[in-house]
Order: structure tokens, then C-alpha cells, then sequence
């Protein structure tokens, strides 16, 4: 009854910076009405949105581009100029939470936001770095978010023998 595409393709700029760039389709395989809004048929692009986002090395965010080639709702091309608050946040933790804060509810696309979302793992497999240990000597920041590299499986320990059932320090107590 309906068709979701996304795809992602990462680039390496001559500048330094990467582009992540994603893309979404939505398309039925039969014709229907918005009442007031239009008639689609079978196949034609419902949504067909795209976002450019240029990353430095550090993950943030340095420039961001949205287009809507295609939208339901005549102000659906509204949500695409917030798209410039992301600038200076940081695909990492705390990703989702910058998007809802700066693009949540009425200010954004509902449609864009789930593209942002998952922006960051295909940014994250686009450079090869993003698997290295960070030279202050903690894990990568990928050890400990999935089964595959739980600190205490058997990835990380062939993998990255040197963090194998690594913990994090302990926080100093405070004294009150």
C-alpha cells in the first residue's frame, strides 16, 4: 500500500569536510486524493525531500541543505529554511535531542527529521576515522552502543583487545 525509499551516500570533500547526503521517497502503487490538497497517481512521488549535511572532522555541523521536490501540503516547503539551526550541533550523542530542540513539533518536517535521525550512522560508516581511538585513550564512541560491540563481547575483544570489558571511570563523589 505504500513505499518508503531513503538511501545516504557520504562524500570526502577536497576541503577536509564531508557531505552526508540523504534522500526519501514515498510513492503508492495506486492513485488517491487529498482532499483540497490534490490527486496522486500510482507511483508518483508523495514526498521526495533531500538534505545535504557538510561535516569537519569533529562531527559538526558547517553547512546543511534541505530540497522538497515533492510535498503534500503547499506549506510543507516552510520547515526547510529552520533546517539552519542545526549548524554547530554535533552528530553524536545527544543528536536526536539537538533535532527535537531545534526542529520539533510545528518548526520542522516530520519527514526531514527522520532523515536527520539516521543521518548520523551513515555519516558515522562514511569516515573511516570514526572507528579510530580517540588519541586521549577512551573506546570510540561506537564500543558499548550495540550487541555486536558490547565491551564484553567477543567483537571487542578481537577487534579492540585494549577496551575489552573496559568500564568507565568512576565519578568522584562530591561532598555535600
Amino acid at each position: 500500500m505504500h513505499t518508503r525509499q531513503i538511501r545516504f551516500q557520504g562524500f570526502e570533500r577536497q576541503d577536509g569536510l564531508w557531505d552526508i547526503e540523504g534522500e526519501l521517497l514515498d510513492t503508492k502503487p495506486h492513485a488517491f486524493e487529498i482532499e483540497g490538497e490534490g490527486r496522486w497517481e500510482p507511483e508518483q512521488p508523495i514526498h521526495h525531500m533531500r538534505i545535504r549535511v557538510t561535516l569537519d572532522d569533529q562531527m559538526v555541523v558547517r553547512g546543511i541543505e534541505a530540497v522538497m521536490d515533492s510535498f503534500p501540503h503547499a506549506p510543507c516547503p516552510q520547515a526547510q529554511a529552520p533546517m539552519q539551526r542545526m549548524i554547530g550541533s554535533t552528530m553524536g550523542r545527544g543528536w536526536r535531542q539537538a533535532i527535537e530542540r531545534h526542529l520539533g513539533g510545528i518548526e520542522g518536517c516530520t519527514h526531514l527529521r527522520e532523515l536527520l535521525f539516521a543521518m548520523a550512522t551513515a555519516a558515522f560508516q562514511t569516515r573511516s576515522a570514526s572507528f579510530a581511538p580517540p588519541p586521549d585513550g577512551r573506546p570510540p564512541m561506537h564500543l558499548g552502543k550495540c550487541r555486536a560491540w558490547d565491551f564484553d563481547g567477543p567483537v571487542v575483544e578481537k577487534v579492540y583487545p585494549m577496551f575489552f570489558r573496559w568500564r568507565p571511570p568512576a565519578k568522584p563523589e562530591s561532598s555535600a
